[in-house]
């Protein structure tokens, strides 16, 4: 396993990092089985551990903080804060009453004294960036938390956290956490290079395209709608809806890539995503055992320029065959309110 120096902070992060999404109840629900699959994990060499809050409502956090008992010095820990937590007000967000509450719980639930990396799991357009900013750097004076980033922040979003970071005297954000795989290329335009010309790591999820670049899908075959995913939300995997039915006629295009190289379709997946000269490290989420081993197979894959350029033709550089789950989406473009003018003042006389 290779490493790579994380966003600046001097801390070396495996090239691979193990996501636990998927442990707890709204995945793997075996507490014995998760630990196993992270210490296999830890045991090939990767040192990267990324978890949140609201994995299985905080279960995630308390499966990662068992199977790090005695462990917990070789592993780079990171976790997230943004999403409801509970009922009632004030259980969310990135104000500084939450960030404070949240990182408690999110250290009894890890049975640790400090994160390595507590990131910001979405942008909040309720809360000041400076206030933000100010909690996560307390922490760290604190000894609370190493180090602090953002996950599926805009790049606009990300330059003003930096500058405010700047004016006021407060840490910055070191790493990003977005969306990133063959499918959805759109970061490359923006995110990335603001990334790169401001220090910070990436750390990429859903490099297999939430199913789409495991090979289980393919044109021609019958999606089973009743169960998994497809049973969460149909409109990303129903093959009769024009979007997923390029992203099927690619996935034969890539299949047959993958093909040529003697590798699965996962590998090529997840190498690609690794291949990017801004990404630090690229998130795994597997689910079993056999789906972590698939992924470690590949690990050694390297892409040379012609398979890239291959890729490149089948989806251009800077696009998205979809829109990538958890990708942000400006408010004018979610809100009719914010792009039309009052119904009396929209004539020109």
């Amino acid at each position: 396993m290779r490493y790579r120096i994380l966003g600046g902070t001097g801390i070396e992060v495996s090239t691979h990092c193990l996501g636990t999404m998927m442990f707890g109840s709204a995945g793997n629900p075996d507490h014995d089985d998760s630990i196993r699959i992270i210490h296999t994990a830890l045991d090939h060499g990767i040192n990267f551990v990324d978890t949140a809050d609201m994995y299985s409502a905080g279960e995630s956090e308390e499966i990662v903080g068992k199977a790090l008992q005695g462990r917990r010095d070789e592993v780079v820990l990171a976790t997230k804060v943004h999403f409801q937590m509970g009922e009632g007000p004030n259980r969310s967000g990135n104000s500084r009453r939450w960030i404070m509450r949240e990182v408690e719980a999110s250290l009894k639930r890890l049975r640790t004294d400090w994160i390595d990396l507590y990131q910001i799991h979405r942008p909040d357009h309720r809360t000041d960036i400076e206030e933000t900013l100010s909690a996560l750097t307390d922490l760290v004076r604190q000894g609370k938390i190493r180090a602090f980033g953002s996950s599926a922040f805009p790049a606009h979003e990300t330059v003003e956290a930096y500058h405010v970071a700047r004016q006021r005297g407060l840490y910055r954000f070191r790493t990003e956490q977005p969306p990133y795989n063959i499918l959805a290329r759109g970061i490359e335009g923006d995110v990335l290079p603001t990334a790169q010309r401001l220090g910070m790591g990436v750390l990429t999820y859903s490099p297999l395209g939430w199913g789409f670049l495991t090979g289980r899908y393919r044109r021609g075959q019958q999606v089973d709608m009743s169960r998994g995913r497809a049973a969460r939300a149909p409109e990303r995997f129903d093959p009769s809806i024009p979007v997923n039915a390029a992203k099927l006629e690619i996935v034969e295009e890539l299949v047959k890539l993958a093909d040529e190289l003697g590798c699965t379709l996962p590998a090529l997946a997840v190498a690609f995503a690794a291949s990017h000269p801004a990404v630090t490290s690229v998130i795994l989420g597997p689910r079993t055992m056999e789906q972590l081993d698939g992924l470690l197979k590949g690990a050694s894959l390297m892409l040379d320029d012609t398979v890239l350029d291959r890729i490149d033709e089948l989806v251009p550089p800077g696009t998205n065959v979809y829109h990538p789950v958890g990708l942000w989406s400006p408010a004018p473009l979610t809100d009719p309110a914010l792009r039309r003018r009052p119904l009396g003042d929209r004539a020109a006389s």
